[in-house]
């Protein structure tokens, strides 16, 4: 169901209203995008869904009987460029069922439609604008769907995880929201992105030419997408993920107040954040030391898992565990959690994604996702039960809800 409305490049506001009965039995519109570079992992997550720029949607999934149980919000991942909450692979029925919870997927304006928006646009951070707006309907409509507006816990993987922690630095969602998962997200690479953005901006602007970013057609505006990751590439780690929230820009505090606003969210929100185990072994894969290792012949395979396990502990597991101890010395509660688990002959082992079919979608979605393996029933029934009921827990308990500040899961 909308959640909102926004023309191009402009703000989202509250949809417009309507009265009686709607029909809202197919699933909504993902935002425009090109093929995610993960499909070699996850395999394909949108097919067959339609795409259009009024993409501001959710769903909602609760029990038949539901009334005042406590709510989940998933924000979905994909580089801030792919994705959508509309996808099977997300649909939360087991966790629902099993957990006792209501469970909110949402979609958001991805790429040049949301973030590191074109010369000439006057807004950005329209993606995270989206979702607060989304978290905003959430609290005020969620109990006529037997939520409790009082309990809600945000949840999001990759670049998903990477919202949720942009929505508790955004004062905007003060009061929405009383508890945090971060899974996956990129913590690492989180600083050090301004210049990246102007590099964006410029070669954004020399795609488009004279052409008028509100007029422009979709694929041309995908061409500026583009060239801004291209432009993006000579920076380093920090282009793995180019597109997301800029700092300093609404909703979003400056660099410099942001040591400030943690401290203050500290005391009010609990917090889970955690990853996989080699997290990393799929950017490592599709960057330009990929060739060089595969040169390593019969070697090759250890090396890539080294290279995995460097990368990840830069990039997801060390940042993960230090933002929890910030997040402790300020005086809140913060568990972290590491996935060991990977299918025997998973290609890439525990890897980014390894997650997602644990906690969500059917084993039907995620038939045929390569990071599985060859195995046709590949998902561990067992653990993915546990770990659906550490994350409803957490949503009727918080950390006292996970029984220890330090989860090994799959191990």
């Amino acid at each position: 169901m909308p959640y909102a409305s926004a023309s191009r490049f402009v703000s989202p506001m509250s949809p417009a209203r309507w009265d009686g009965p709607r029909e809202l039995t197919v699933r909504g519109p993902v935002c425009p995008q090109l093929p995610s570079r993960l499909v070699f992992v996850t395999g394909p997550v949108i097919e067959g869904l339609h795409h259009s720029e009024d993409c501001q949607v959710l769903s909602v999934t609760a029990p038949s009987d539901a009334d005042g149980l406590p709510v989940m919000v998933w924000f979905h991942g994909g580089a801030y460029v792919s994705g959508s909450g509309e996808s099977p692979n997300y649909d939360p029925d087991d966790l629902v069922g099993e957990g006792r919870v209501v469970v909110v997927t949402v979609s958001y304006r991805l790429g040049i439609f949301g973030y590191c928006t074109p010369r000439g646009v006057a807004e950005d951070n329209l993606g995270l604008r989206d979702q607060l707006l989304a978290l905003r309907w959430v609290h005020d409509n969620i109990a006529a769907f037997g939520g409790d507006p009082a309990r809600i816990t945000l949840f999001g993987q990759s670049a998903g995880g990477d919202s949720v922690y942009s929505l508790m630095l955004s004062e905007a969602a003060d009061g929405l929201y009383s508890r945090a998962i971060i899974q996956s997200a990129p913590l690492g690479m989180r600083e050090g992105r301004d210049e990246m953005t102007a590099a964006m901006r410029a070669a954004a602007a020399e795609s488009l030419g004279d052409t008028d970013p509100f007029a422009a057609g979709v694929d041309e505006l995908h061409r500026a997408q583009v060239a801004a990751v291209v432009a993006a590439q000579r920076f380093g780690l920090v282009s793995g993920m180019a597109f997301g929230p800029l700092l300093g820009v609404d909703p979003l505090p400056a660099a410099g107040e942001v040591s400030a606003r943690i401290a203050r969210v500290a005391r009010t929100v609990d917090l889970l954040v955690g990853c996989t185990r080699l997290d990393a072994a799929p950017f490592v894969e599709i960057s330009p030391r990929a060739s060089r290792l595969r040169a390593l012949g019969p070697f090759a395979k250890p090396a890539a898992r080294v290279a995995s396990a460097t990368m990840t502990r830069q990039i997801f597991d060390g940042p993960a565990r230090r933002f929890a101890d910030r997040w402790r010395s300020e005086g809140g509660r913060a568990s972290v959690y590491r996935l060991d688990w990977s299918p025997r002959d998973a290609p890439l082992g525990a890897c980014h994604c390894m997650d997602l079919p644990l906690l969500l979608g059917t084993g039907s979605a995620w038939a045929g996702a390569p990071m599985l393996g060859p195995h046709p029933n590949p998902v561990d029934h067992e653990l993915a039960v546990r770990m659906r009921g550490l994350w409803s827990r957490f949503a009727y308990h918080g950390v006292d809800g996970l029984g220890a500040e330090r989860l090994r899961l799959g191990v």
